[in-house]
């Protein structure tokens, strides 16, 4: 006879209230009712989100069940992939099955390393544009909004380098549309209200104007492109040039304008969003900020760095992982369960929904002690082989990680080195910003600061 596996056990969580379940908890404080999940009830917890039976999952072993080892059983039919769905269609981001493969297979070579240090000569020329502003604005003494400055960077580097084209010019509209949206798209996730912004209120109104203003912005790129059919080596050209292998048809530009949608909003919000907190944390620990000087000028000197200085930068790098580590861009992310399943020995049920939060996982105190603390020397070669894979995951894990994290972490090492060579950016109230849970976790406000030179 062969000894039976014990029993799952029964997720324990919070009770929340009749019909709506935790959803006031959440609107009211996403962030600190995660914590408190997580630590109340243990690596796997079971709650009421409005009439959905949902799993908080924060263990590494269970996350590596679910995105790695039995990521078939949890799925991108969330609900909340529906308002994705209204701004980006079906891109990489949402697609599913074969579209995703499809979509995946031809993406991919975009982000090949090679490709990607090849990108390194526009990512740091467009850096030094922006250095040279913040120069003016240091001899002026006019402060300068770090959040807008981020996001237009990463948005043109991302024009540029994966798009082939100058954005430039509808920094400000892209940037207006997607706040309107983010803001949104929370807010109804959080109130349940699911409907379609189709309503003749100025709620909805402001909803689809903002996605017009996207879509137009979106198939004016691709159009323009289009007049121009050669292949320029960049994720577009990939995309306009492929050919079915079966039909031997092209990608309409319906299927076009989503992919070039899904990389506009997500290869430059959530770059932007981690450098923008990681000149805030830098101001605060001033040790690391030093040594941080310290690499620089031993590696550089006062020459730009090149994609060959990357894996010199290593204290760079530490930098962005401890700040995506403590803030992470994607914060909380959910899945549908498609059959019952067990998670840690904890029964999962079907047609629930697991959630899971790099916010909340990378902070475990059993896998960073101290977790509050600003510590790049956590991402030391023998304290990274010390942690189970999973305990840090901003970017995601197994086939659905993010596409673009060797992209993302490139770009944000040499936007770093280059503007932190030159410039100590000091908080215009020396205060430490409160995150702002919207699509992305952002620092609330548009974090103003003054420019000192080094």
């Amino acid at each position: 006879m062969t000894a039976q596996s014990p029993a799952p056990r029964i997720p324990t969580g919070p009770r929340g209230l009749p019909l709506i379940g935790v959803v006031r908890d959440v609107r009211k404080d996403v962030l600190g009712w995660l914590m408190r999940t997580a630590a109340e009830h243990g690596p796997v917890a079971q709650y009421r989100f409005g009439p959905m039976r949902a799993y908080l999952v924060t263990h590494p072993e269970g996350l590596k069940h679910v995105l790695q080892d039995h990521t078939k059983n949890y799925t991108k039919d969330h609900f909340s992939y529906s308002l994705v769905r209204r701004v980006v269609g079906d891109g990489l981001i949402v697609s599913q099955g074969e579209t995703w493969l499809k979509q995946r297979r031809l993406a991919q070579p975009a982000f090949h390393r090679a490709r990607i240090s090849a990108m390194a000569e526009q990512m740091v020329r467009a850096t030094v544009e922006l250095a040279e502003r913040w120069g003016g604005s240091q001899r002026a003494g006019t402060p300068r909004l770090v959040v807008p400055d981020m996001m237009a960077l990463t948005l043109r580097i991302v024009g540029e380098a994966l798009l082939g084209t100058d954005v430039r010019a509808q920094t400000e509209a892209v940037s207006a549309a997607f706040n309107v949206i983010s803001e949104q798209s929370v807010e109804r996730f959080r109130a349940l209200w699911l409907l379609p912004p189709v309503l003749p209120t100025a709620y909805d109104r402001a909803f689809r104007r903002a996605r017009r203003e996207l879509n137009k912005v979106v198939a004016g790129l691709v159009a323009a492109r289009r007049q121009r059919m050669e292949d320029r080596g960049d994720l577009l050209s990939m995309f306009m040039l492929a050919r079915d292998e079966e039909t031997g048809e092209q990608m309409d530009d319906a299927h076009l304008q989503d992919e070039v949608m899904t990389m506009m909003i997500a290869g430059h919000e959530t770059t932007a969003t981690a450098l923008s907190w990681t000149w805030a944390l830098l101001e605060q620990n001033p040790d690391a900020e030093r040594k941080l000087h310290e690499e620089l000028d031993s590696v550089l000197g006062v020459r730009l760095p090149t994609a060959e200085d990357v894996p010199r930068l290593v204290y760079t790098r530490r930098v962005l992982d401890e700040t995506l580590r403590l803030y992470p861009p994607a914060y909380v992310l959910s899945r549908k369960v498609m059959e019952d399943d067990t998670v840690c020995g904890y029964q999962v049920r079907g047609g629930s929904a697991v959630d899971i939060s790099p916010y909340v996982t990378q902070r475990l105190p059993e896998f960073w002690p101290d977790p509050e603390r600003f510590d790049p020397d956590r991402f030391t070669p023998e304290k990274i082989a010390a942690r189970p894979k999973y305990a840090y995951f901003p970017f995601l894990g197994g086939p659905r990680q993010c596409i673009g994290n060797n992209f993302a972490l490139m770009e944000g090492t040499l936007i770093l080195a280059t503007l932190a060579q030159r410039f100590r950016p000091r908080r215009v109230d020396r205060a430490m910003p409160r995150p702002e849970p919207l699509i992305t976790l952002r620092p609330a406000g548009d974090l103003p600061v003054m420019i000192n030179a080094r």
